[in-house]
């Protein structure tokens, strides 16, 4: 999914270069600006996600998935079942 996001983000870039198009005070539509703009969010909060998703594996090799980072409580199996990736209770987050 990122290498498709960053994919998409430079067929943007691409479409914009040499043009003169006035994309911005189109009404029919979203701006290339705006595109790019909601591809490159996707991808960020994509990479984060990645992260979080890491850092969880590192807990439960080390034994510490599923309490808070915080508070060092329980975290609710509900909330983990939602969230896999949570390292903070519901009263911390």
């Amino acid at each position: 999914m990122l290498a498709s996001l960053g994919a998409d983000i430079a067929d943007i870039v691409e479409a914009r270069q040499g043009s003169n198009n006035d994309d911005e005070h189109d009404p029919e539509g979203a701006t290339l600006a705006f595109e790019r703009s909601q591809a490159d969010a996707l991808r960020r909060s994509n990479e984060l996600r990645l992260v979080e998703i890491d850092r969880a594996q590192e807990r439960i090799r080390q034994g510490g998935f599923g309490i808070c980072a915080a508070c060092f409580a329980p975290i609710a199996v509900a909330r983990l079942e939602a969230r896999p990736w949570a390292d903070r209770c519901v009263s911390c987050a």
